[in-house]
C-alpha cells in the first residue's frame, strides 16, 4: 500500500478521437503496468473493454487503470468524449485531484474539452492541457496554444515544446538545455511559467525581481498553489501514437501533479440529524489510522460478481475484514472482496489507503456515489456532486415479447445503476416506460445494450407528451343514473357546478349539500367519480387540472341508492359540466438554457421561433461561445438537439426545466381532441 504522499489521481477528459484512451495505453505501456500498448481499433486496449467499446472503437463508459513510476503510484481515468456520455465523464471528477483536458490539434479545441475545463474550475480540481496527436501533418500548434489562451486565460502555458516535426518534446521547465524547438523559445517559456508561479508566492516574488535565480526545485511548493488556485494551466504536448512527449508527461505526474494531501478536498457535507438545509463541509483525514471514507464513484453489474463498485479511499484503510456501512444504511457489510482496478482486470488486494482506487464486490447496498464508512456517526455525510447535465432526450419503450415486461423492468434498474446518466421513469399519465438520456447516441446505445448483453428486444417512440385540460369559465352539471336489471336497481343523481381555479391549483372538491338530498355516505362516491373523469380527461384525453367541483343537489334512492351509482352520476354530469365551461388543452412549456457558437446564433434563433419558441435573453461567455435563454412549448423540441447539433457542427448544447403548462393554439386543440375517442359510456 503506498504512501499518500506518493499517489496521484488523473482523469484524462476531452472530445471523442482526442486519443485519450490510446494515451492511457501508451503511459501503461511505458511505465510497464502492461508489456506492450494495445489498440483501439483491434479492441485490445485495457479501459475500453466493453464488447460495445471495441464495435465502435469509442469509449462509452468510465475505466479506471494505474500504474508505478519510480516509488509514485499513478491512478488514471479514461472517459467517454461525446457528449451523450457526460454523466460517465463527470463521474471521473470526483475521484481525482487533476483533470487533464486532452485536445485533438486538428480539431481545435472541441466543445467536451470546453466543458472538461469548465466541470473541473467549477469542483476546483488542478487543470492541465495536454495537446495530443503533435505527429499530424498541417498543424498549427502555435495558433492552438494562443487560442488556448483566448479560451482559458493567460495562465495557460507550456510546460514543454514540440521539436522536430513533433517527433520529440522538450523540457521547459527542468531542463533548459537551449534545444530548438518547432516554435517559441524554453527560455521564454520557462522565463514565462516562473514568473507566473512565483505570483502566489511574496518571498519567490521579491527573490525574483530582486533577479535571484529561483531553481525549478524550489517551486513545487508554489507550483501547487498556482495549480490548486487555477492561477497555471500547463500545456504539454504529446503523441500517444509515437510516444513523443511522454516520458515529459510521466514526470510532470509524478514530480508536480498533487497528491491527494496537496489537491483541493472532495466536497463532502455533514447533515446534522439529517437535514439538509444544516449542511457544513467536511474535509476528510487522508489518515490511514483513521475509520474509513470511501466514495463509490462507479458501478458495473457483472452476472458473476454481482455489483462491482469503484471507490476512492478519502480517509482509514480498506481490507477484506471491513465492516462498513454504505450512507444511512444501519445494517453493515463485510468487504470481503477487495480488488484493485486495471480495465476490466481485477486483482485481489489485502488493503487500500487514502488515496487509492479500488474495488469491491457482491455488495448489495453500494450505488453511485455512496459515501462508505465504518463509524455510526458518518452517517450524515453526504457527497455533493456536479449537477449532471438534463437528460434532454427521450423513449417510450415497449417489449416485443408479451411477458418480458417485468424483465425490461429488471434491466432497466441495472443499466441505470451503472449510467448516472440515465433517467428511468414510469409516466402514470401515459402509462408508458420512458428513458431519458443525453442524447440519440446515448438511448441509441442503451438499446444496443439490451439486444446484445440482455437479448432483450423492446419497440421505442418518441414520449407522448403530458398535456394537460382545464376550463375557462363556470358551469353547471347534472346526471341521473337509473340502472333497473330486475330485483335491486341502481339509482343517484347529481347536480354540481365547476370553477376555473389558477394554474397550477390542481384540483378542490366542495361539499355543499343541505337536507341531505344526497346522504353524507355516498358524497366519497360523487368524489371518486369526478376523479376517474379528472384522469381520463373530456375533450382529447388528458388529464384536468385547475377545477373546483362543488356538489350542490341530488337524489337517492331509499333501497336502489347505492355507491356505484353515485360514482357514474358523479363521472357524468362532471363531464357535462366541463363541456360547458369552455375547455382547453394545456401543453407544457419549458425553459431553456442554450449554448452555441457564436456564428450559429442567427441561425438557433430562428430555429426556435420556427417551433413556437421566444428567446428571452442572450449572454456573451469565451472563446466564442454564446448563451441563449429561452422558453419554448415541449411538443416542438422532439428533435431540437439534432437540429442544433446540424446548426452548430455539434458544439451546442442545452438544458430545459419546466416552466408551466400554458393554452395550445385552437388548431393543435381541434387535431387533438380529433383524435379522441372516449368510452361509449362517456358519451
Amino acid at each position: 500500500m503506498p504512501a499518500v504522499q506518493n499517489i496521484r489521481t488523473l482523469a484524462f477528459l476531452g472530445h471523442a478521437g482526442a486519443g485519450k484512451t490510446t494515451l492511457v495505453e501508451s503511459l501503461l505501456a511505458l511505465s510497464g503496468a502492461i508489456n506492450q500498448a494495445g489498440s483501439v481499433e483491434k479492441g485490445t486496449t485495457v479501459c475500453d473493454y466493453d464488447p460495445l467499446e471495441k464495435e465502435h472503437q469509442h469509449t462509452a463508459k468510465l475505466a479506471a487503470a494505474y500504474l508505478d513510476h519510480g516509488d509514485v503510484r499513478i491512478h488514471l481515468l479514461d472517459t467517454p468524449g461525446f457528449p451523450d456520455f457526460a454523466g460517465q465523464a463527470m463521474a471521473a471528477l470526483d475521484a481525482v485531484e487533476t483533470v487533464a483536458a486532452v485536445i485533438n490539434p486538428q480539431n481545435d479545441i472541441e466543445i467536451s474539452a470546453r466543458r472538461a475545463m469548465l466541470w473541473a474550475q467549477t469542483r476546483k480540481l488542478c487543470r492541465v492541457v495536454v495537446v495530443n496527436r503533435i505527429d499530424c501533418e498541417r498543424l498549427e500548434l502555435e495558433q492552438l496554444l494562443s487560442d488556448l489562451q483566448s479560451a482559458f486565460g493567460r495562465e495557460c502555458l507550456p510546460l514543454n515544446l514540440p521539436a522536430a516535426g513533433g517527433t520529440k518534446v522538450v523540457d521547459c521547465f527542468f531542463n533548459l538545455d537551449g534545444e530548438a524547438t518547432d516554435f517559441g523559445s524554453v527560455e521564454a517559456a520557462h522565463n514565462a511559467i516562473v514568473e507566473q508561479i512565483v505570483e502566489v508566492d511574496e518571498a519567490l516574488t521579491e527573490r525574483y525581481l530582486n533577479g535571484e535565480e529561483v531553481a525549478p526545485e524550489e517551486l513545487h511548493d508554489a507550483f501547487e498553489q498556482a495549480l490548486r488556485e487555477g492561477h497555471l494551466l500547463p500545456v504539454l504536448f504529446t503523441s500517444a501514437r509515437t510516444g513523443a512527449g511522454l516520458p515529459q508527461l510521466l514526470d510532470f505526474i509524478a514530480r508536480l501533479a498533487p497528491n491527494p494531501l496537496e489537491g483541493n478536498p472532495p466536497l463532502f457535507e455533514k447533515w446534522p440529524g439529517g437535514d439538509a438545509e444544516a449542511a457544513e463541509p467536511f474535509n476528510a483525514s487522508h489518515d490511514p489510522a483513521e475509520h474509513v471514507i470511501a466514495h463509490v464513484f462507479k458501478v458495473e453489474v457483472d452476472p458473476y460478481m454481482g455489483k462491482i463498485g469503484t471507490v476512492r479511499v478519502l480517509q482509514g484503510t480498506l481490507t477484506p475484514d471491513s465492516l462498513l456501512y454504505a450512507g444511512e444504511a444501519r445494517k453493515p457489510f463485510r468487504v470481503a472482496h477487495l480488488y484493485s482496478v486495471q480495465g476490466k482486470t481485477l486483482t485481489a488486494i489485502q488493503s487500500a489507503g487514502p488515496g487509492e482506487i479500488c474495488a469491491i464486490t457482491k455488495i448489495d447496498d453500494i450505488h453511485f456515489d455512496a459515501v462508505l464508512h465504518d463509524a455510526p456517526e458518518d452517517s450524515v455525510l453526504h457527497f455533493h456532486p456536479l449537477p449532471l447535465p438534463h437528460a434532454v432526450y427521450g423513449l417510450a419503450l415497449r417489449v416485443k415479447r408479451r411477458g418480458e415486461e417485468q424483465k425490461l423492468s429488471e434491466v432497466l434498474h441495472r443499466m441505470a445503476l451503472e449510467d448516472p446518466g440515465l433517467e428511468v421513469e414510469s409516466d402514470p399519465t401515459t402509462r408508458e416506460i420512458v428513458i431519458r438520456g443525453l442524447g440519440e447516441l446515448h438511448l441509441g446505445r442503451v438499446l444496443e445494450r439490451m439486444r446484445a448483453q440482455y437479448k432483450l428486444e423492446v419497440d421505442s417512440h418518441p414520449p407522448s407528451i403530458p398535456y394537460r385540460e382545464t376550463i375557462t369559465a363556470p358551469a353547471e352539471g347534472h346526471h341521473r343514473h337509473k340502472k333497473q336489471s330486475g330485483g335491486a336497481g341502481q339509482f343517484g343523481e347529481v347536480y354540481l357546478r365547476i370553477a376555473p381555479l389558477a394554474r397550477g391549483e390542481g384540483f378542490r372538491f366542495k361539499d355543499a349539500v343541505k337536507g341531505g338530498t344526497i346522504p353524507g355516505v355516498f358524497i366519497p362516491a360523487v368524489e371518486k367519480g369526478v376523479r376517474e373523469a379528472l384522469a381520463s380527461g373530456a375533450i382529447a384525453g388528458f388529464p384536468i387540472q385547475d377545477v373546483e367541483v362543488t356538489v350542490y343537489d341530488g337524489k337517492t334512492h331509499a333501497v336502489d341508492g347505492k355507491e356505484v351509482a353515485f360514482v357514474t352520476a358523479g363521472r357524468k354530469a362532471f363531464v357535462e359540466a366541463m363541456l360547458s365551461a369552455s375547455p382547453v388543452v394545456l401543453e407544457p412549456y419549458v425553459n431553456l438554457e442554450i449554448t452555441v457558437p457564436d456564428f450559429a446564433m442567427g441561425d438557433v434563433s430562428g430555429e426556435l421561433s420556427s417551433r413556437r419558441g421566444q428567446v428571452t435573453n442572450t449572454g456573451g461567455g469565451r472563446a466564442g461561445m454564446l448563451s441563449i435563454s429561452a422558453r419554448a412549448p415541449l411538443a416542438e423540441l422532439s428533435d431540437f438537439q439534432t437540429r442544433l447539433k446540424s446548426l452548430t457542427g455539434g458544439q451546442g448544447s442545452y438544458t430545459l426545466e419546466l416552466a408551466e403548462y400554458e393554452e395550445v393554439p385552437p388548431q393543435v386543440q381541434t387535431q387533438l381532441s380529433a383524435a379522441f375517442r372516449p368510452h361509449v359510456d362517456e358519451q
